[in-house]
């Protein structure tokens, strides 16, 4: 019998009928959704302007830290309004017109999103490990009109701009430097960072926005091997703020807690934001529920666990979350018992695979914090399911449990839906799931089928409910949260004209989850060098994407009689040849973003 079932706590249904019935927090209702009838949550907000006109109730509190900067809620507010009205007056930027956001974690992300999504714009957040092909991909594919850039990204980006179909690039935290007309700098618009510039006059331009409004578009892997932009609305961003309240009140209500408690009203949290804005889980977890409930936002140049212990003890850090890697660094520093983590309340983690111990280590590294996990997509528009507290030391392997407004099924390879404990494809249907990718109809068709997302993940359901993953069907690699396409680094090899043919397969890591590594044939008499690959493939790739090992032969690699690589046959050859090589490459949340 679990530790649960012998407290006779309440179970997961019976708490979520309580959650979500009638008058309750979370109350349901069922709503025609692109002809298919969904749950939505009844007091969900409309939109995401909605949810920025809310954060003005929190005034003079602080919102955002970074470094020395601190930013209050209404400071932001009125950032946030001045850069929107210079877009709808200065660069005409419509209703459903792209936004574009590249930059690392700093203020301005914040005010550049919420400006973009409060007008009826489609933000799309840029990988800011992306090298300049891969941004230009990105503005050229999504028809970008404006983007908005830090200095480092500018430099990057700024040999491709002239031939990009843009209205403007508004640039923050340049020095001193001649810029051309199509760019100026926003601290011309709102202010110097630290101390923008105030107008108490100020209100965000009007717009009608409705729940289905297109407002967020994230590029993730695709089929092709270029990136493929997941189109998300409105609904499904505020959906994704309230499945991470949900969570949170199945902790509380399932230690013991009742509806009253959750009415209470809650000291102010702190969120450390490990992870970068421009990814689904940090953008929707952390900044919109940032927003939502009045928490302090605090930003890190990069990751690194000591300067991430020094602001828990600083800044009274009550909820921090990021991938396996980062948790596991934690419960190192932890140990070390050199700061004080007495403010930490929850810990949270997903992204990519985690060790199934990974739970038990926390509570034992933290014995007062609450620790989670969950499971989602870009194309769900981030958390479907979550384990939390308790739950996580009953079901350790397990991704979560399906959140009330999601339906998760489990698809056998024949097509019949799986039984308990039989593996099978994962889809999923709900208010979260993206419209469509953009200008990708053929693989919209392949991915969403009646409502329903087919994940390629593979996995099964227990009898309890909860989801577990067991491999994906997809060809992609998940390095330490970072998704890399196979297809895209093996076109990348094979442009190196010593390369005949090229295999890429992720090899499992204990803390990045999996490591990028490769096999490439190459001519009998040729004498590249893997370190010369890898020379070769940096100014093509994000530097997560390279192969950290790279092994040349001289003869054909296996295949199938289609043509098909034949990667489960090379997985187990590199397991063989390369369990025992001794690799540490640097974590991609330990350099700037």
């Amino acid at each position: 019998m679990s530790s649960l079932m012998a407290k006779a706590l309440p179970t997961l249904p019976e708490v979520d009928r309580v959650l979500t019935g009638p008058g309750a927090p979370f109350e349901l209702q069922t709503q025609e959704i692109d002809g298919i009838p969904l749950r939505t949550y009844k007091k969900a907000p409309r939109h995401l302007g909605e949810l920025l006109e809310t954060s003005r109730n929190w005034g003079s509190r602080e919102f955002i830290v970074y470094e020395s900067e601190r930013l209050t809620f209404e400071q932001h507010y009125r950032a946030v309004a001045l850069l929107a009205h210079e877009l709808v007056e200065r660069y005409g930027v419509e209703k459903g017109d792209r936004v574009a956001i590249a930059m690392r974690n700093l203020p301005e992300w914040s005010i550049s999103f919420w400006a973009g999504v409060a007008i009826g714009a489609i933000v799309v957040p840029l990988n800011a490990w992306w090298v300049g092909t891969e941004l230009n991909y990105a503005l050229a594919d999504s028809g970008t009109k404006v983007i908005l850039v830090d200095a480092e990204r500018y430099s990057v980006l700024a040999p491709f701009l002239p031939d990009l179909p843009l209205r403007g690039a508004i640039v923050t935290r340049l020095t001193e430097q001649e810029l051309p007309a199509l760019a100026c700098r926003l601290e011309t618009i709102i202010g110097e960072h630290g101390s923008y510039r105030s107008n108490t006059s100020v209100a965000m331009p009007r717009r009608e926005l409705r729940p289905d409004d297109r407002a967020t578009l994230f590029y993730t892997s695709g089929t092709t091997g270029r990136p493929k932009g997941a189109l998300g609305s409105h609904r499904g961003a505020c959906t994704s703020l309230m499945n991470s309240a949900v969570s949170l009140a199945r902790a509380k209500l399932r230690a013991g807690g009742t509806l009253s408690d959750l009415a209470k009203p809650m000291p102010p949290r702190a969120l450390l934001a490990m992870g970068p804005l421009f990814h689904v889980i940090a953008c929707f977890a952390q900044l919109l529920p940032a927003v939502a409930g009045g928490a302090k936002l605090v930003l890190m140049y990069k990751w690194n666990v000591a300067r991430g212990f020094e602001l828990v003890e600083q800044e009274r850090i009550t909820n921090f979350s990021g991938v396996p890697t980062a948790m596991l660094q934690a419960v190192e520093e932890a140990q070390n018992g050199k700061v004080a983590t007495d403010s930490i309340q929850m810990i949270s983690y997903g992204g990519s695979p985690s060790p199934p111990e990974l739970a038990a280590r926390l509570m034992k590294a933290f014995p007062t914090v609450v620790p989670a996990t969950g499971y989602g997509l870009t194309e769900t528009s981030g958390m479907i399911a979550m384990v939390v507290g308790p739950d996580c030391a009953d079901h350790p392997a397990s991704a979560g449990y399906p959140m009330p407004v999601v339906d998760i099924a489990v698809i056998a390879a024949d097509g019949h839906e799986a039984q308990v404990g039989e593996i099978g494809e994962i889809r999923v249907r709900g208010p979260g799931v993206i419209k469509a990718y953009w200008n990708d109809p053929e693989a919209t068709r392949a991915t969403i089928v009646d409502g329903w997302l087919r994940t390629g993940d593979l996995g099964r359901l227990d009898e309890d409910g909860f989801i577990y993953l067991v491999d994906r069907a997809k060809d992609m690699i998940i390095r330490g949260g970072e998704n890399v396409y196979c297809v895209e680094v093996e076109n990348a090899l094979l442009e190196h004209l010593a390369v005949k043919d090229a295999a890429v397969i992720g090899l499992p890591h204990p803390t990045l989850g999996e490591q990028v590594t490769a096999v490439v044939e190459i001519p009998q008499n040729d004498d590249v060098s893997e370190e010369e690959l890898k020379r070769f493939l940096s100014t093509r790739l994000a530097a997560f994407k390279i192969p950290v090992m790279i092994e040349l032969r001289r003869s054909p690699l296996p295949r199938n009689t289609t043509g098909k690589l034949l990667k489960p046959q090379i997985r187990s050859e590199l397991t063989d040849t390369w369990g025992q090589r001794t690799v540490a490459p640097t974590p991609p949340c330990s350099r700037p973003i």
